[in-house]
């Protein structure tokens, strides 16, 4: 057991959690913007950055306040990045651990419920009685809605975490098996592994989308 966690141990052989700075890799894969001629990496990343900043610009109805989507769209990158690079050899997953991505959620969430709660108290208390609850119902709905809000930052956290680490464990195992396997056997795994390796990208990108879009819906919710 120890062969498959060794992977999410951010000690190294100094006994220092020096495998965090790993998280910090993705700054190295930022497409310079000063190439006399830009790339095509450039051209791709821009394109990512323009719909996410629409699609963002959209849930924070910022055409009746002012805002920004600057945080939101560099917590995508951060994650997809540390979501990306996991998946190489020999790199520590940053975010398959709950550190991390309660870092991320729980300053956020707060910050959304101290800004609403202080400048527009009227609309946070409205939001705890949907519209069309019967009188009877409202003090459960009262006490339903709240406990949603209050585990909102832990559901995020443990959404990328348990998706990333149920993924590694899973190519870990299928990888520690083909010592043991025949040759044919061992031509059905390497497809396997390359299958769940795409899967896994997939869910890098998905994971780290679902976060910064439902991190902009929550703070959409406090205006």
């Amino acid at each position: 057991m120890t062969n498959l966690f060794s992977t999410f141990d951010p000690a190294t052989s100094t006994s220092l959690s020096l495998n965090w700075s790993s998280s910090l890799l993705g700054l190295i894969f930022l497409p310079s913007m000063f190439w006399l001629i830009p790339s095509r990496i450039n051209f791709m990343w821009v394109k990512i950055t323009s719909t996410l900043h629409k699609e963002f610009k959209i849930l924070l109805k910022m055409d009746k306040m002012k805002g920004s989507t600057l945080i939101f769209i560099s917590l995508f990158s951060m994650i997809l990045f540390n979501n990306f690079l996991s998946l190489f050899p020999y790199i520590f997953s940053s975010t398959s651990h709950l550190t991390l991505t309660l870092s991320l959620a729980l300053p956020l969430w707060t910050s959304f419920m101290i800004y609403g709660w202080i400048n527009n108290t009227i609309h946070m208390f409205a939001h705890l009685v949907p519209q069309g609850t019967p009188p009877v119902l409202m003090p459960f709905m009262v006490c339903i809605e709240t406990i949603s809000n209050v585990i909102r930052p832990g559901t995020l956290a443990i959404r990328l975490t348990a998706n990333m680490i149920a993924g590694h464990l899973l190519l870990t195992l299928l990888g520690n098996t083909g010592a043991k396997l025949s040759l044919v056997m061992i031509n059905l795994l390497i497809i396997t592994q390359f299958l769940l390796l795409v899967l896994e990208s997939a869910v890098a990108i998905i994971q780290s989308y679902v976060f910064s879009i439902l991190s902009t819906l929550y703070s959409s919710e406090v205006n």
